[in-house]
This record gives structure tokens, C-alpha cells and sequence, in this order.
């Protein structure tokens, strides 16, 4: 079973309090398109992501809010903004890299919160069954592109019901692999 590769870009999660403090009070995060996962949405909000060596503007928000505000670079992006930032699975924020955000009406010192995200498939449980997976599993997945074909071991498998079967990996990854357009991957033993 091929399973659909995507390219997940630098973003933020931020919670509610965040939010208001970045772009006032009562500010909710505006839909611009719905992601793979269901009830994952880009916005239209943006944000300044500042590190000790430089600031990137224009960093989309993902929604809905979460219960903490987490930021998912690239280990390149990392660098860049001076940041030391650890591969962890989203949520596992604790003792990850501090930033500042920026926003129209306000900042937000984040003592922890930064990290690159590491690859991984979300996957149904029906599906789990056909790629004969279980949750948290770590596997290795084969992308065959024209010219960069690779094969990523550490893929954690996350099985859940509420998500759509799809691999994540980030803009260094897709890099590397030579992603473009639709892309798959199949799990290799």
C-alpha cells in the first residue's frame, strides 16, 4: 500500500491567551484552506518568528487553537534563527528551544515550544491494518522520485480514528528526497 507524502512547511501552533496577546483581544484564527488531517486548517494569520541570530516573517498559524503554542521548523530553519531545536513528536515540547513571537498587536515570549518535528504517518485503524502497523511503531519508508529516491528510517506511526493516512515530513526531508507534486511512499522492512 503506497501511502501519500506531504510536505509539512514551517508553522505555528498557538493556544487561545496567544493569540488574543499577538492580534488582540477576541482574535480568532481565520480559515484560509482545510490539510489532510481532518479539522487541521491553515489560516490566514501570520506571524514573526525571532531567534538570537535572526527573524522570519510571514510564518503561517495552523488551527484550531491548541492547549499549548508549539513552533515546527526545519533543523535548516533552525540554524538560521540561532535555535537549537530538538526532533521530538508535535506535543512533546518539554525543555524545547524558547523563540519571541511577533504579531500585529503584540509579542509573546515562548520559553519552550520550538522543535522539528519528526517524521511520521498518521494513519486510520483500518489503514494501520493494511500497512500492518501498529501505533507508535517506528518504520522505514521507501519515496521513489526521478532523481533522489530515499528511504527514511525513524517514522513514528500515529493510529488514531479522527486521522486521514498520509506521511509528514519536513521542507530538509522533502528536500533531500527531491519531492515535487504528489508523492508517495510505501513502508519497506
Amino acid at each position: 500500500m503506497k501511502i501519500l507524502v506531504e510536505t509539512s512547511a514551517r508553522h505555528i501552533h498557538v493556544t487561545q491567551q496567544d493569540l488574543e496577546t499577538l492580534f488582540g483581544p477576541g482574535a480568532e484564527l481565520s480559515f484560509k484552506k482545510a490539510l489532510s488531517q481532518p479539522g487541521q486548517f491553515a489560516t490566514n494569520e501570520r506571524l514573526t518568528l525571532v531567534g538570537p541570530k535572526k527573524s522570519m516573517p510571514n510564518v503561517s498559524i495552523l488551527g484550531p487553537v491548541r492547549p499549548a503554542t508549539q513552533v515546527e521548523i526545519s533543523l535548516t530553519d533552525a540554524r538560521s534563527l540561532g535555535l537549537v531545536a530538538p526532533v521530538r513528536e508535535s506535543g512533546d515540547v518539554e525543555g524545547s528551544a524558547p523563540c519571541k513571537l511577533v504579531g500585529p498587536c503584540g509579542e509573546v515570549e515562548v520559553s519552550q515550544g520550538v522543535i522539528a518535528a519528526k517524521r511520521h504517518i498518521h494513519t486510520t485503524p483500518e489503514d494501520a491494518v493494511k500497512l500492518g502497523v501498529k501505533d507508535k511503531e517506528v518504520v522505514s519508508v521507501k519515496i521513489d522520485t526521478p532523481e533522489r529516491s530515499l528511504i527514511f528510517g525513524d517514522v513514528v506511526v500515529r493510529v488514531s480514528p479522527k486521522f486521514a493516512t498520509a506521511m509528514h515530513i519536513d521542507t530538509d526531508e522533502s528536500n533531500a528526497a527531491g519531492c515535487s507534486g504528489e508523492v508517495y511512499g510505501e513502508i519497506v522492512r
